[in-house]
């Protein structure tokens, strides 16, 4: 496995795959790797012949109260679990490399990037979209693994490629769970045995919002699961539709998704689960009555 520690060194270590005809498939990391990003380090094997695996704390998406300063910082313990999982190059940038003293262009997320999680966290999606759009650059994937769990990350990176035409394709990788649903996150660590219990408030809330059959039941589910535990303190809880995520009606019939974001302690927690509505047929109302044949007029 090559670590490239520099622009230098990822520049000679592309030049090398691209020589050898190899396709990259890219997972870009925050570091503090778990079973999360190892999931997708082996979806990447699926798309690419050759893995790139990059590991930065990106400033620019931290607000200025957020965690960045103590965002957990485990170098030798990430390179390690990039080695086990078959990484061929982990690039390892300084905040230098990226954000040259004097830099003054970013990417605008729009108004996608302003809503849930862009509303509390103004400006998170510019800071998102500018570092993933430069590792791009630098990078050059064929396909590039981005975890489901960060929902409207994953939208708004695909309306980047989309807008700016990045010949990159995007997949988007299935939320890795704990065995007792929680879903997997590097922050899960800064919660105590007690906060963690009532974490389980928000997957469990995923989860009944998936067996209900309208936007408003599925809603009402969720916030009564949430409401049941005390220590969980709701930002936002919408179910919207995929890609655009505005919010659905409440007839609304089709794919959906329903997003939660929440504090427990101190510790900001996301959340999502896949919807489906479809028409709810009544007795009043059937198919095989929309079927039947017209009665002859005498």
């Amino acid at each position: 496995m090559i670590i490239a520690r520099g622009l230098d060194e990822i520049d000679l270590a592309r030049t090398q795959l691209a020589i050898a005809g190899r396709s990259v498939a890219y997972v870009p990391t925050m570091g503090a790797l778990h079973a999360g990003h190892r999931s997708l380090m082996a979806l990447a094997h699926e798309y690419g012949n050759a893995v790139i695996v990059s590991i930065f704390v990106n400033p620019l998406q931290f607000g200025p109260d957020e965690d960045y300063a103590r965002y957990p910082r485990q170098m030798e313990a990430d390179l390690e679990i990039c080695r086990d999982a078959g990484v061929d190059v982990v690039f390892t940038p300084s905040v230098s490399d990226l954000y040259p003293a004097g830099r003054q262009v970013s990417v605008n997320a729009g108004a996608l990037g302003s809503i849930l999680e862009g509303a509390s966290r103004p400006n998170h999606f510019d800071g998102v979209l500018t570092v993933v759009s430069k590792f791009f650059n630098i990078v050059r994937p064929d396909v590039a693994i981005f975890g489901k769990k960060d929902a409207q990350q994953l939208a708004c990176i695909r309306r980047m490629v989309t807008d700016l035409n990045w010949p990159v394709r995007i997949v988007g990788a299935p939320i890795v769970r704990e065995p007792d649903g929680l879903a997997v996150s590097s922050r899960n660590r800064y919660l105590t045995q007690a906060e963690r219990t009532s974490a389980l408030a928000l997957s469990q809330a995923m989860l009944a919002a998936s067996q209900q059959k309208t936007p408003s039941a599925a809603l009402h589910a969720a916030r009564q699961m949430i409401a049941a535990e005390p220590g969980v303190q709701v930002d936002y809880l919408s179910v919207v539709q995929p890609g655009s995520l505005a919010d659905v009606a409440a007839d609304y019939t089709g794919p959906a998704l329903i997003l939660v974001a929440a504090q427990v302690g101190t510790t900001r927690l996301i959340d999502n689960a896949d919807l489906v509505f479809t028409p709810i047929v009544t007795p009043e109302h059937s198919v095989a009555e929309d079927q039947a044949p017209t009665p002859a007029v005498v």
